[in-house]
């Protein structure tokens, strides 16, 4: 067979197999799109449009607001004379899959049509029928999310979830203080959703943190505050701006009286000693719970550019090695740093690999990072696929994408004589679905028997084929 059948044959096989798409931002009770601006105006096509000279490069209004009709409408109008320039980019490959699989729209989108296309989408909005419909058909049997984003837990029986919350070891924009100021922000409150990427200004916090004891204290209330019994893992970033290291209390009392002029210096102390003093506290659950974080997106003024530094690898490597009770896994925005990466997870027992994340979402680099993966690691420390996607329309598109990149990766190395048709399907099972079992504790649901032999699903697997053409 050449490789574009045998990718093809492996496609449609793939489209068979289970899949848990183990990190979302999907919302209960509200999985899908709420009008065309959640498709087209996507984070990953806003950053494609800004590019292409669209003046607006910031994400709409974020949970727990929605955008109101007049935001939403706002931004399409201003966003389409740019659409035609990125007709060319694998976002907006992924927004024509949606609009052709899912809506049957085969037309440009105009100032003249939209409004339309928009009608579709909305009627859609609370259709939880058809939003199920869709996640079966594609065989994913169980869906990630923030805890913050469970609302009154209307898709319990679908989802499972992740602590969003604090992130101590995130950078911000033009701050050095954001460690305490994260931490400021959960003492004495309740999980919610974390601070937003270049959000610009920070609301007071209702407590301020001065000491060493107060440090102690906004942790500890941290820690008591986790649901463990709801969640799967924790969800947060590492910077490789900071550099981490051990920090005495006489360090960090002393940093915190420069809070006020505080540079790179007294970020790296305040991220350092806050990080080992929540990972110590976490260790002790470490049979529950996962640390799940991002690695390799650094933040610009709206959204965020791929670097990674080596420094960061080597602080990173101490860092899981210092805590070997708690399991860490790693999504990572850095093909570069792939390969790295691997080595540590094949020497440290309790660390692994996921998925692609946000830079990293490209098919060229999505075959790279999952051929590097399946030569050097066993297929029980590595998960294939999360979508990251704020609703089903744009789990489809990566879903698509994913199993196609997956079926090429698979093709090239039977054409190699690595694997056997069956071997590789089997492998493709693990990565997909046996691993996020294994190493984060999600428990899929069975399909309903009618939805997987029905016509509607059949047409779908069909429709995810059509995808071949791109090849």
């Amino acid at each position: 067979m050449t490789l574009i059948s045998l990718t093809r044959d492996l496609e449609s096989g793939l489209a068979e197999v289970p899949v848990i798409d183990i990190h979302t931002h999907l919302v209960g009770g509200h999985l899908g799109a709420r009008g065309l601006h959640d498709l087209l105006l996507y984070h990953m096509v806003v950053s494609d449009l800004y590019a292409a000279g669209c003046p607006t490069g910031a994400r709409l209004t974020q949970y727990p607001g929605w955008p109101s009709q007049r935001e939403a409408r706002a931004r399409i109008e201003e966003a389409l004379p740019f659409l035609h320039h990125c007709r060319n980019t694998s976002s907006y490959w992924g927004l024509r899959l949606i609009l052709r699989d899912l809506y049957a729209w085969d037309e440009p989108l105009t100032p003249d049509n939209w409004r339309r296309l928009d009608d579709l989408v909305r009627e859609r909005a609370d259709d939880r029928t058809w939003q199920h419909g869709l996640l079966d058909r594609l065989q994913i049997r169980r869906t990630g999310t923030e805890i913050a984003r469970r609302e009154q837990g209307a898709e319990d029986d679908r989802l499972q979830y992740a602590l969003e919350w604090g992130f101590f070891t995130r950078c911000q924009w033009g701050e050095f203080d954001t460690a305490l100021y994260e931490l400021e922000r959960c003492w004495g409150r309740t999980p919610e959703s974390p601070a937003p990427i270049g959000t610009g200004a920070r609301p007071i916090p209702p407590r301020s943190i001065r000491t060493l004891a107060d440090v102690h204290a906004a942790v500890g209330h941290y820690v008591k505050a986790i649901p463990y019994e709801q969640i799967l893992s924790t969800a947060t970033h590492i910077s490789t701006d900071i550099q981490f290291r051990h920090v005495t209390d006489d360090e960090m009392s002393a940093a915190l009286t420069r809070r006020t002029i505080a540079g790179a210096g007294e970020r790296d102390v305040y991220a350092s000693y806050i990080q080992e003093l929540f990972l110590g506290e976490l260790e002790k659950r470490g049979d529950s719970i996962v640390f799940q974080f991002s690695l390799g997106a650094e933040p610009l003024p709206f959204e965020t550019g791929s670097r990674l530094n080596q420094r960061t690898l080597s602080d990173l490597a101490g860092m899981i090695g210092r805590h070997p009770k708690l399991r860490f896994q790693c999504f990572l925005a850095s093909r570069h740093a792939n390969q790295s990466l691997c080595t540590l997870a094949r020497e440290l027992p309790n660390f692994s690999l996921a998925g692609c994340w946000w830079h990293n979402v490209f098919p060229d680099v999505i075959r790279q990072i999952l051929a590097e993966r399946l030569d050097m690691l066993p297929v029980n420390k590595q998960v294939a696929f999360f979508s990251d996607a704020y609703c089903v329309e744009w789990v489809y598109a990566k879903a698509v994408i994913l199993r196609q990149q997956l079926a090429r990766v698979l093709a090239e190395k039977i054409l190699l004589g690595q694997f056997t048709r069956t071997e590789a399907l089997s492998i493709g099972r693990s990565i997909l679905f046996e691993s996020p079992q294994s190493l984060l504790g999600f428990t899929p649901r069975p399909l309903p028997k009618l939805v997987s032999k029905s016509a509607g699903e059949k047409r779908l697997s069909r429709r995810t084929s059509t995808a071949k053409r791109e090849l």
